[in-house]
């Protein structure tokens, strides 16, 4: 015990100081891509049209390069409503509809102690019921349409609904989006997000920026 209590006096504190701490071991293919050189590209989930990139259908895969690279844009999320409701407090459910777990992955991270979404006043819950907003990772499959519509409805108003990743924002390769069921105020696209992608969405979505 007296061996952690020194360490943690010694290495202080190491919780990222957000959003003013980039980390350096984030992939650049999470970013915004850009055009840097003429040629077509072969996109699997057609994201590219001409020098456009569409974010939110866009899976990291680099089969776009050598034409199309990464910008180091993380700040990607689309955030059509804002909830000044939310600032001191929000608590967020967590429901997977159908992903390969990348997602599940970076959101986990955001309760570690780099991230701390904690200290942020935002908090994960166990009950659609106690949430103010809905995080949703992974394609819409037709077993959990239902369980994903009692948890939306289960959440007491008002509240908000996150797509989180290209799988819920788009349907990626596999399949549909949450949008197809579902209104979804806050899009993070990414495959998967960045955690600082996750935090900087929930944070617009409360109205801090």
């Amino acid at each position: 015990m007296r061996g952690w209590v020194r360490r943690g006096i010694e290495k202080g504190s190491l919780t990222t100081r957000f959003p003013g701490d980039k980390p350096e071991t984030v992939s650049p293919w999470v970013s915004e891509l850009a055009r840097v050189a003429p040629g077509n590209a072969d996109c699997p989930t057609d994201a590219i049209t001409g020098d456009t990139v569409n974010r939110f259908r866009c899976i990291s895969c680099g089969r776009c390069s050598p034409f199309f690279a990464p910008s180091g844009n993380l700040n990607l999320p689309d955030t059509k409503v804002k909830y000044a409701l939310f600032k001191r407090s929000m608590k967020l459910y967590l429901i997977d509809t159908g992903s390969c777990g990348g997602c599940n992955s970076e959101v986990q991270q955001l309760w570690n102690p780099v991230y701390d979404l904690s200290r942020l006043g935002i908090f994960f819950t166990n009950t659609p019921r106690h949430a103010d907003a809905l995080l949703v990772v992974g394609v819409l499959t037709e077993g959990m349409e239902k369980p994903l519509l009692d948890a939306y409805n289960a959440i007491p108003e008002p509240k908000l609904v996150f797509a989180v990743g290209a799988c819920a924002a788009s349907g990626g390769i596999l399949g549909r989006s949450i949008s197809s069921l579902l209104e979804c105020q806050i899009i993070v696209p990414g495959c998967p997000p960045d955690p600082f992608a996750i935090i900087d969405a929930i944070q617009k979505s409360r109205g801090v920026e």
